[in-house]
């Protein structure tokens, strides 16, 4: 029964995170029809990397892995946590207001550090336009974060996990209507933002006041527990800016090649599609899970939600990331050549999109594993291991740009992946039996890994086989949901024929 309703859990957040993904497709191949990879597109997407690089500080990637466990704690024990959470939404709004108001004198610099490539061109005036008008979406997406893990907490999961799909609608509605009214794209996404976010931000407000936690600003204090969740949540951003170091690393690198920030941006997109749909909802529900259990001094039940949680990740990312691999041309020729966007940028966006999906499994992996961390309140240890990490990146990254070119960015983001994953499996190993590996997973895993195997040949024939139907106007899309579709079916057929998992899994949670 905790298998299922954990499960039940994952596939909730998954199935509206996979809602938001599929209209973010929606979103991006619009935009590459639109903009292609010229200097508009790279110019929005660095001033969009803006606000979304800091809200990881501020926000789900920091602040939050702090605020859930001591807010989760507080409402199972009937200690205010609607108090509690209405002192640090009124803390955290007003850190950031001051903050993207520095931010809007800064901005230049900020498109500079992110960018530097743009110091030579066009490029640095728009972002820094962009990047203008679209910093304010922190605000609200950092409140939205916060108001999400309340509800999170209390185990509501769809309107948080729905929010997002707000964004990609504002996107594409923007983009359509300039389209239509003849204004520049770009400037209608930049306003876009900012609009998406008061959207998301009203969204989870009225679901949090529907449950019962009416969160109103209030004048900000710094009351003991403020100073105590400051004091954890100081380290979990620190690793949270390392982290956002290294997607910078990368960008840096990109900025020196024309049209390699786009081809990253794309590449990531097909690539969030299972981390959003899997990490994400595994790290959304099992964070608060797991501090509960602690509370409750539950070794056996926390040990039980750490396996079921990295069985599920890699019984989904595993095939996920075979896919990518071997298959990347088809994915990124059908769904996003056409208008600007031509064969040459396909096959730089495949490479790269390659290159993600041997990292795939660490990313996932990463959401598994933190928690393990947070609900212990221990925000230092993830840190020290980001530091790590970010020199293997950076050193991948700058030390290969010049052999392999643009693709180094990628390939350091990956084997940063991995290295951040084996510190954090050696660091989790003191914790004791909650994170043993249990008889039902170490039976499991290798299946896993064998029908994903055995996937990516039936793949690699069949893609070969439709070959010609990817050039074909008409019968391109017939031919990647034919591949696609196939994958699928004989993943979970060999699956379950060698018993990598059980169909009657992911049906109880389905029916729940």
């Amino acid at each position: 029964m905790r298998a299922i309703r954990l499960v039940t859990g994952f596939v909730t957040v998954g199935a509206w995170t996979m809602a938001s993904r599929v209209l973010g497709f929606v979103r991006d191949i619009l935009m590459a029809a639109f903009l292609g990879a010229g200097p508009v597109a790279e110019a929005f997407l660095v001033a969009f990397a803006l606000p979304n690089m800091f809200r990881r500080f501020f926000a789900e990637g920091a602040f939050n892995m702090a605020f859930v466990p001591m807010f989760s704690k507080r409402y199972e024990g009937g200690e205010d946590a609607e108090g509690f959470a209405r002192e640090a939404f009124s803390g955290l709004g007003t850190v950031l207001i001051a903050f993207t108001l520095a931010a809007q004198l800064a901005m230049p610099l900020l498109v500079l550090a992110m960018a530097g490539g743009f110091a030579a061109d066009e490029r640095l005036g728009l972002a820094t336009a962009f990047g203008r008008i679209a910093f304010p979406y922190i605000l609200f997406i950092s409140l939205a974060a916060l108001l999400s893990g309340v509800l999170n907490a209390t185990g509501r999961f769809a309107a948080a996990a729905a929010a997002p799909i707000l964004l990609n609608l504002t996107f594409i509605a923007a983009m359509l209507l300039a389209d239509a009214l003849g204004w520049p794209v770009g400037d209608a996404l930049a306003w876009a933002v900012p609009l998406a976010g008061i959207a998301q931000l009203a969204l989870v407000w009225t679901a949090a006041a529907r449950a019962g936690v009416r969160i109103v600003p209030a004048r900000p204090r710094l009351t003991p527990e403020m100073k105590r969740l400051a004091a954890v949540a100081f380290p979990a951003m620190l690793a949270g800016g390392v982290m956002q170091i290294n997607l910078i690393v990368g960008r840096q690198v990109a900025s020196f090649f024309d049209g390699a920030i786009a081809w990253l941006a794309y590449a990531d997109r097909l690539y969030q599609l299972p981390l959003g749909v899997v990490g994400i909802a595994i790290g959304v529900v099992l964070l608060p899970d797991l501090s509960r259990k602690l509370r409750a001094e539950d070794t056996a039940g926390g040990r039980h939600s750490f396996n079921r949680a990295a069985e599920f990740a890699l019984a989904l990312t595993l095939p996920s990331a075979v896919a990518l691999i071997v298959i990347p041309g088809p994915l990124v020729s059908v769904l996003f050549e056409r208008g600007r966007f031509d064969g040459g940028d396909a096959a730089a966006t495949a490479l790269a999109v390659a290159v993600y999906g041997a990292g795939l499994p660490a990313f996932v992996l990463h959401k598994v594993l933190q928690p393990l961390f947070f609900a212990r309140e221990d925000t230092k240890s993830p840190f020290r291991y980001a530091v790590w990490a970010l020199g293997v990146n950076a050193l991948v990254a700058v030390a290969l740009a010049p052999v392999i070119g643009f693709s180094a960015a990628a390939l350091g983001t990956t084997v940063a992946g991995w290295a951040m994953v084996f510190q954090l499996w050696h660091g989790s190993r003191p914790m004791g039996t909650a994170v043993d590996l249990d008889a039902r997973f170490r039976a499991r895993i290798g299946r896993i890994a064998a029908a994903a195997g055995l996937m990516g040949v039936v793949l690699i024939v069949l893609a070969r086989a439709l070959g010609p139907a990817f050039d074909t106007p008409g019968w391109r899309y017939a031919a990647l949901a034919a591949l696609v579709g196939a994958g699928i079916l004989s993943y979970f057929a060999i699956g379950a024929r060698i018993g990598a998992f059980r169909a009657a899994d992911f049906r109880a949670a389905l029916r729940r």
